[in-house]
């Protein structure tokens, strides 16, 4: 696999879709970084699994172009994976975000962009992997949860990781309170991550991400 952009002078611009289902918060900061020109991605296309996700209103007032490909217009879940890499394919993306998606991946759409998708998730993996990640981790009572930004594959939360980051748990949190310091650190960590993956060559080798 390989992100590369070698001469910083003759750089262009990496193309990312992002893909949402809710409010967007992770693709503002997205939107926000790449408004800077010398930011070496810039947001091509927005997808989401429902249309009334909040978050398509932030791409809109960007000027990104929107697309929605709802499960439910679909009979199986291959047949709507289909529908999704098919929607995603014209963009000519290089690398495809999952921020905030919460669906699952299928073979159509990771064959499409091998080990070229990127998602964020709440937790420190492969501690509480899922949907209900901050809950788990206040549950389950650890001291210190936080985030990761990972490749994914065709589990759930299990792909090679790209970069974590701790986010300590106080006295009194609830998992609203939990989740808003978590998503403050999520979206530097994904813009960070994002940045470093358009700028260097990257090679999986087994679990391990090697940036050069």
């Amino acid at each position: 696999m390989s992100g590369t952009f070698a001469d910083e002078s003759t750089r262009v611009r990496a193309r990312l879709v992002v893909l949402i289902s809710g409010g967007g918060s992770n693709l503002q900061a997205l939107i926000d970084a790449t408004s800077d020109p010398d930011f070496p991605a810039q947001i091509v296309g927005v997808g989401a699994d429902r249309a009334d996700a909040t978050g398509l209103d932030r791409a809109m007032r960007a000027g990104v172009p929107t697309f929605v490909v709802d499960p439910k217009q679909y009979s199986d879940r291959g047949e709507w994976d289909r529908a999704l890499a098919a929607a995603i394919a014209p963009f000519d993306a290089e690398w495809v975000v999952s921020a905030g998606f919460m669906r699952i991946l299928g073979e159509a759409v990771l064959s499409g962009h091998p080990q070229r998708i990127v998602n964020t998730h709440p937790a420190l993996l492969p501690s509480f992997p899922g949907a209900h990640a901050v809950r788990d981790a206040l549950v389950y009572g650890v001291k210190v949860t936080g985030c990761t930004v990972h490749l994914v594959d065709s589990g759930v939360d299990t792909g090679p990781v790209l970069a974590q980051q701790a986010v300590a748990i106080e006295a009194g949190d609830d998992e609203t309170s939990l989740h808003e310091r978590i998503k403050s650190v999520e979206h530097e960590l994904l813009v960070s991550v994002v940045a470093s993956l358009c700028r260097h060559d990257v090679q999986v080798i087994g679990r391990e991400v090697v940036f050069s």
